[in-house]
């Protein structure tokens, strides 16, 4: 058995007792899962975090005090590296992109299988989409109907040539200037929900150069999972490069 530090550490927020302790049973019988704080709102969630700085946070979304929305955006604000999995009982598309722009990583229904939940946390702390594909791609299409922007047209997406540099051409954001050509077309892709086989076939190299390149994305702009790597990618994308008079 994995020794404790070795083991993701993780908050449970629900105002559910018994489908917490359900919860925390269920992921400790996992010998890579360590549930180290339960909260009953989103503000109990906040606190418990700041404390004990989790690897990822089981979100309900329902909750008193702080709905669960809310203490995602200020857990996300103040530890962006901590993974938030929002719970829930209904598919609402228009909630779950909230809950995107929020800053969470996806979504768990509340009455998924044990192996479903297991599988969805692992693969979210490994840099995977924590649900299918397929939903994700979904997800984030609405994000981008809701910028009115094409999915196909990032054009902001694009590090400024030294030309460009010279004549005070600059991306709005600087974290996009620390991104290799391949990076960009990397993170273009996760941006449509494509997972780490479809990448590796898209661009024509091996899965484990993929999963190195998602890595360093994440890594570079300093975010905590796949989804809001893809969620940055459609925030800067709709945005124009902008002009600096000299």
């Amino acid at each position: 058995m994995p020794e404790e530090t070795e083991r993701s550490r993780i908050v449970i927020a629900d105002d559910h007792p018994l489908y917490r302790d359900a919860l925390k049973r269920m992921l400790s019988e996992a010998s890579d899962f360590s549930v180290v704080g339960e909260a009953a709102d989103g503000r109990e969630a906040l606190d418990l975090c700041r404390r004990l700085h989790p690897a990822l946070v089981l979100m309900d979304v329902r909750m008193p005090v702080m709905d669960g929305i809310a203490a995602t955006r200020e857990i996300k604000r103040e530890l962006p590296l901590t993974i938030v999995l929002m719970l829930t009982a209904l598919e609402d598309p228009e909630l779950l992109s909230e809950a995107l722009k929020a800053g969470a990583a996806g979504y768990v229904l509340k009455y998924a299988l044990k192996e479903e939940l297991v599988d969805a946390i692992r693969r979210v702390l490994s840099g995977e989409f924590p649900i299918d594909h397929t939903l994700s791609s979904q997800l984030l299409m609405r994000l981008y109907s809701q910028k009115q922007q094409d999915p196909d047209d990032l054009l902001a997406l694009q590090p400024p040539t030294q030309h460009a540099r010279t004549e005070g051409v600059q991306s709005q954001h600087p974290l996009l200037e620390s991104l290799s050509l391949r990076e960009l077309e990397v993170l273009k892709l996760i941006a449509k929900g494509l997972h780490n086989q479809q990448i590796a076939d898209n661009l024509h190299i091996s899965l484990n150069t993929v999963k190195n390149h998602v890595c360093r994305v994440m890594n570079k702009l300093k975010v905590s999972d796949r989804t809001q790597a893809a969620v940055l990618a459609i925030e800067l994308g709709s945005r124009e490069v902008s002009v600096e008079c000299g």
